[in-house]
């Protein structure tokens, strides 16, 4: 069994970030941050049981809510995809504060797209698993298609999100718009595995296709036959989360 420790960091807008760091009950193998998706937050299914699994493995994890959501401070509606990479960051900069410097990055859906994204503004890093990510951040907004027109013409609307009301600005568009990850996957220069459902309904599993050929060796690509997008399904997650563990032992001590 792994245990959870309440910790709060500075994001990247200033306002305090909250997190649960997921910790091994034996010796450590190696710390990670994990990304949650789009508006899961830390306590998303997907993110506690994969931490709680990895944990199980040996792989201390620290995943965290990103702006204006769960327990974190601040408003969503204030950020954006750039944010969200940049609180990467500073999640990995906060566990080398501590002590324990990271060797994995783990993002689920929009969150894989953000750890593609962040690896590189992390020197210590070993290895990155992305689990049904988007290959384009920009992917998300299909979700809110329906209200963009509003967006951009008034500078915000409320959408409903999974029965949640959030207020999307225009700022977060035009950010998305400019994301690309192309070039960061490319030089990447780290280790990769990519996870996705070939049934994935929210991102087709030609998004992984893609990350995987944008990506240089060594990278790995494993399909979670049966799984659903958000991982909800009994055992999706600690499934997810054990491949990860079983594919990252080789890299989690390398360079140390």
């Amino acid at each position: 069994m792994s245990r959870s420790e309440k910790v709060t960091f500075e994001g990247s807008t200033g306002e305090l970030l909250s997190g649960l760091l997921d910790l091994p009950d034996g010796p450590v193998k190696g710390w990670g941050v994990f990304s949650h998706g789009f508006t899961l937050g830390k306590d998303s299914p997907a993110a506690s049981r994969m931490c709680k699994a990895l944990a199980e493995s040996g792989i201390g994890m620290l995943r965290f809510d990103n702006l204006g959501l769960g327990d974190s401070a601040g408003l969503w509606s204030e950020g954006s995809f750039s944010h969200k990479v940049a609180d990467t960051v500073r999640a990995a900069e906060f566990m080398r504060a501590e002590g324990r410097q990271i060797s994995l990055l783990v993002g689920h859906s929009f969150g894989g797209a953000a750890v593609l994204a962040a690896a590189s503004a992390i020197p210590e890093l070993d290895a990155v698993a992305t689990v049904a990510a988007p290959f384009s951040p920009k992917h998300v907004a299909h979700v809110f298609d329906a209200a963009l027109d509003k967006i951009l013409r008034d500078g915000s609307a409320e959408v409903d999100l999974g029965g949640k009301r959030v207020e999307i600005r225009r700022h977060f568009v035009e950010d998305l718009e400019n994301a690309d990850l192309t070039d960061c996957i490319k030089r990447l220069h780290k280790p990769l595995i990519v996870l996705h459902s070939p049934t994935d309904n929210t991102v087709g599993i030609e998004n992984a296709s893609t990350i995987f050929q944008t990506a240089r060796h060594p990278r790995s690509f494993v399909s979670l036959e049966g799984s659903d997008h958000l991982l909800t399904g009994k055992g999706q997650a600690a499934r997810a989360a054990k491949i990860i563990a079983a594919w990252a032992d080789q890299y989690l001590d390398a360079g140390r």
